[in-house]
């Protein structure tokens, strides 16, 4: 009964709302505006349709993770497109340091020659400039600066790479060991990166290797000091008849303890990779031996074998490298007449095959090579 009541509550609600009533004597504070009710129910319907369908559509895979190396080369490729210099900022700071417009900085080099520079400039481009300018004498406006013991090429071409970044390939090769030691009493790492790539593709020979070796272990380069002592070590008797192995010997002998032990250790090196070889030569040989033996004994060959086998003849090649050489070593053993001491070495050899077979074999009782058991 309480159920018919509330399903005819329920029709007087529609009916009321289709006639464009309000609902204030009900509970609901809602009002439902006059309209077509064909152009409402369709777009209800459309909309739950719709909503259904989505519903149904499963869910898209997760995208794929980003593995550690694109993250890389993503983050490479933007810190490579985010310092990208354009040509012409790079002219123009060649141009400032050729022109030395507004120049603050007179650097004095060991032939008095003069570089012209500017104090921000060294500054930034090296924290130990920026020291030296602090300490520096003023005259007139100008400080002055003595770089000494390089030639003045050199601290032109230094002092160029402060501004731009930017040298001449011949100016680094010809002044590649003077750069070498700016850069590192300066701290310009990217130079110094610059210097031992050159040092090591096509500069060190065994004329200079020493001194190369001395200034990379001085300017604290490991990969190029290793490369010196490989070369020493490879062309030893051609660096010992250098004028620098020579003064090396007298300046510092701890040095050349250090070389003569390395050669050395190359060597003992060398003849334990030989001797391995060596042994290892031996061993193949020997098991050549062995599976020419067993071919023998059990299957037959060319004109030897078993009695219960059909001999193929001379015509047949044997797939056995020692098979040959190991035939005539049998005929030997088997018409050899020497009963002396020491005996025959032929025999020897063959009797040490034997033993080393025996030794091997997993079947004696089967096995149909002579003497096994």
């Amino acid at each position: 009964m309480q159920a018919m009541l509330m399903a005819q509550r329920e029709n007087d609600l529609i009916r009321a709302s289709l006639r464009g009533e309000s609902f204030k004597d009900h509970c609901y504070d809602l009002q439902v505006h006059e309209g077509n009710l064909a152009d409402i129910i369709p777009i209800v319907d459309v909309a739950s349709t719709s909503q259904s369908q989505n519903d149904r559509i499963p869910k898209p895979p997760p995208p794929p993770p980003v593995s550690i190396w694109t993250r890389m080369s993503l983050r490479k490729r933007v810190v490579a497109s985010a310092s990208c210099v354009p040509t012409e900022t790079k002219d123009t700071w060649d141009k400032l340091f050729s022109e030395g417009y507004r120049s603050d900085v007179c650097i004095v080099t060991c032939d008095q020659n003069i570089v012209l520079a500017h104090s921000s400039v060294l500054g930034v481009a090296s924290p130990v400039l920026k020291t030296s300018l602090k300490l520096a004498k003023v005259k007139d406006g100008v400080r002055y600066l003595r770089i000494s013991g390089v030639p003045s090429m050199a601290v032109r071409v230094f002092i160029r790479f402060l501004y731009s970044a930017c040298f001449e390939e011949d100016e680094l090769k010809t002044s590649a060991l003077h750069l070498l030691v700016l850069s590192h009493c300066f701290r310009v790492p990217s130079l110094k990166r610059a210097c031992i790539n050159v040092l090591e593709q096509d500069w060190m020979s065994a004329e200079n290797v020493i001194d190369v070796l001395q200034l990379a272990r001085k300017c604290d380069a490991p990969r190029l000091y290793l490369m010196c002592v490989r070369l020493i070590v490879k062309d030893f008797k051609k660096v010992c008849a250098t004028e620098g192995w020579k003064v090396m010997k007298k300046v510092d002998p701890a040095l050349e303890q250090e070389l003569l032990e390395a050669v050395v250790e190359a060597d003992s090196r060398k003849q334990e990779r030989m001797k391995k070889i060596e042994e290892k030569k031996v061993y193949m040989e020997l098991n050549e031996a062995m599976e020419a033996l067993l071919h023998i004994c059990r299957d037959g060959c060319r004109t030897i074998g078993p009695r219960d086998k059909v001999l193929r003849g001379g015509y047949f090649e044997c797939p056995f490298p020692a098979c040959k050489g190991l035939e005539t070593l049998v005929r030997h053993f088997a018409t050899c007449r020497i009963r002396i001491p020491g005996g025959c070495a032929h025999c020897k050899r063959m009797w040490q095959l034997f033993e080393l077979h025996s030794r091997m074999c997993d079947e004696p009782d089967l096995c149909k090579v002579p003497l096994c058991r």
